[in-house]
């Protein structure tokens, strides 16, 4: 059965730069905005041209002190007249200056280069740039799969050329967007901060504004102040933040009660950036948060709270897009004892790795009391990697990985205990548990590790353990012979025989059976690897050009779905092709692993 995401799998019309239109299968909507009313609002944008002007001066009163209003007269006295007049007082643009010859290009952006784990520069090759930029912007995330986000933030991050046809900044914009939706906020920030302010765009002062929320870095929004140009009140709270952290708050305090008196944001949304206001220098003023009928935790909150340190209520974390988790789960101002829910569950979306997700709770083992340690996860994570026999190991990692009943939850065990996983040799003695072992080595990408352990899975007809295995060693460890897999789909209890489905077209992609068995086999669990619509053929042509980039942004396009009974196992065998076409065969190998064991 299929559990697609509220949208319908529906065509994309996306319009390139000859005037084609191009159906894109499974997409929704653009992605919603992830700010307040008022970030995302055009109307509180700048113009639509290349860069941001600057700030106009500001305007004079226009009425003249001695014709105060009624309700100024009631209440005028020196400290309030202070307080209106530090409206007006203009506050710093230029908060840095670029050496002459030393502005950074706009053209090529990105951290990551060939051989440290960046694609080539042409990982995009001739393909309409239209195409490309409107595919980033309407991507949807988080997806159903780890490793296909790892291999999309590594595209995302790759130095290469902006594609003909679209605004470069406008692309990096696009970029960190995505990024931001897949959780990644340490990744976005790095492609916002490889853009000269003075190059910023409309678009590229948007993604610089999430950005600075989603890694809650306040004084992020302080340049971007004066080019937003907005009168919205939320941009007014973000400039009465700026000038506290910039030392000045009768002017920051005067902006605050200017941004009440409109009304359009109260309550926790006011008062967390109250509270901020009230940790500048010299402040005079305090916030008490109370989140009691608060229902939930959007990025303005998260941002907020996670400057501060503010103890967010579990309720909310709980409840709040899997994004805004995975952004909480590094922001190290937030209590440790609250990241570890969000921390398993930015483990499960790509954004920490295995060697994060520990170091996370060593970390909150160093904070608990001695006298409290016992049984805790932390302590039991200790004894699997300390203990000095493998079965006194093994056995705290089964407690681990037992007590998880959600499937994020489960999988971010195994991801947890991929490295200790790793250090129990191969024996028959274990065969019991090589299903979870080698599910969790693969997890983590440790798959030379998994693949010691072929003869002990198949020899106990472990029939998962087998499947992993059978996509995801590198070399082939197992039998992949017709009447093997025959006896797997026998004995596969998963709706409608999908795990079945994706482990024949898995193997087909890797090219591990022969195109007859896997024509046949397709045609007994009632598929077929036939691909007529315009997502295979784009998607065959990027990987038939070399277009690494290209095809792992089609990759993500063809997952959007609630998790991986809703992806066609066509779609599997056609991204599973392509990447090893395109020389990602690690990876292709990881995604079709992570299919068996999820599902």
């Amino acid at each position: 059965m299929s559990r697609m995401k509220s949208w319908p799998l529906k065509a994309l019309l996306l319009a390139g730069a000859t005037g084609l239109l191009v159906a894109i299968p499974a997409f929704g909507q653009g992605p919603e905005s992830l700010l307040p009313p008022g970030f995302g609002d055009p109307k509180a944008l700048p113009p639509p041209e290349e860069k941001a002007a600057p700030p106009p001066p500001r305007a004079q009163p226009r009425t003249p002190p001695t014709a105060r209003s009624p309700a100024l007269q009631e209440s005028a006295n020196p400290d309030e007249d202070e307080e209106l007049s530090e409206l007006e007082r203009p506050r710093p643009t230029n908060y840095f200056s670029i050496p002459e010859g030393q502005a950074r290009p706009v053209e090529t952006v990105g951290p990551l280069v060939p051989g440290n784990y960046g694609l080539p520069p042409q990982a995009f090759g001739r393909t309409n740039g239209g195409f490309l930029l409107t595919l980033v912007q309407r991507l949807d995330a988080p997806l159903p799969s780890r490793w296909t986000s790892i291999l999309l933030r590594r595209a995302l991050l790759s130095r290469v050329a902006a594609p003909p046809g679209v605004h470069p900044v406008d692309w990096v914009a696009a970029r960190a967007d995505l990024l931001l939706r897949m959780g990644e906020a340490d990744a976005a920030r790095m492609l916002v901060q490889s853009i000269d302010q003075e190059n910023y765009t409309p678009r590229m002062i948007e993604a610089a504004a999430r950005t600075a929320l989603a890694t809650s870095d306040i004084s992020g929004l302080c340049p971007l102040v004066g080019p937003a140009r907005s009168r919205d009140t939320v941009w007014k709270l973000a400039e009465a933040m700026c000038a506290a952290l910039e030392g000045e708050p009768a002017r920051a305090s005067a902006l605050a009660d200017e941004a009440r008196r409109r009304g359009d944001v109260d309550g926790i949304d006011f008062r967390l950036a109250e509270k901020v206001i009230g940790a500048g220098a010299e402040a005079r003023r305090a916030a008490t948060l109370d989140w009691e009928g608060v229902g939930s935790l959007n990025p303005w909150r998260a941002g907020l709270a996670g400057a501060l340190g503010a103890e967010i209520p579990p309720r909310l974390l709980r409840r709040s897009p899997p994004q805004i988790q995975a952004w909480l789960a590094r922001a190290p101002m937030i209590p440790l004892d609250q990241r570890l829910g969000a921390a398993s569950v930015a483990a499960s979306l790509g954004v920490f790795s295995s060697q994060s997700l520990v170091d996370t709770y060593s970390l909150m083992l160093d904070q608990t009391d001695i006298a409290e340690v016992e049984g805790t996860v932390a302590a039991r994570l200790r004894a699997a990697w300390t203990s000095r026999e493998p079965g006194d190991r093994l056995e705290a990692m089964r407690g681990l990985w037992s007590e998880a009943e959600a499937p994020r939850d489960r999988y971010a065990r195994l991801i947890l205990t991929a490295g200790a996983a790793a250090r129990i040799p191969p024996s028959e003695e274990r065969a019991a548990d090589a299903r979870n072992l080698v599910a969790s080595m693969l997890s983590a990408g440790l798959d030379r590790a998994a693949g010691a352990w072929g003869d002990v899975v198949q020899e106990n007809d472990d029939q998962l353990g087998w499947a992993m295995l059978a996509v995801g060693s590198p070399r082939v460890s197992v039998d992949v012979s017709a009447g093997r897999i025959d006896n797997f789909i026998d004995g596969d209890d998963s709706v409608g025989r999908r795990r079945s489905q994706l482990l024949v077209a898995a193997l087909a992609g890797l090219d591990r059976i022969a195109e007859g068995d896997a024509s046949g086999l397709g045609s007994n669990l009632g598929m077929s690897f036939a691909g007529s619509d315009s997502w295979s053929r784009r998607i065959d042509r990027a990987a038939r050009d070399r277009e690494a980039g290209t095809v792992a942004l089609l990759a993500g396009a063809g997952m959007q779905t609630a998790d991986w009974y809703g992806v066609p196992p066509a779609y599997l065998f056609r991204i599973v092709r392509a990447l090893r076409t395109v020389g990602l065969e690690f990876e292709a190998r990881m995604i079709a692993a992570e299919a068996i064991a999820r599902l």
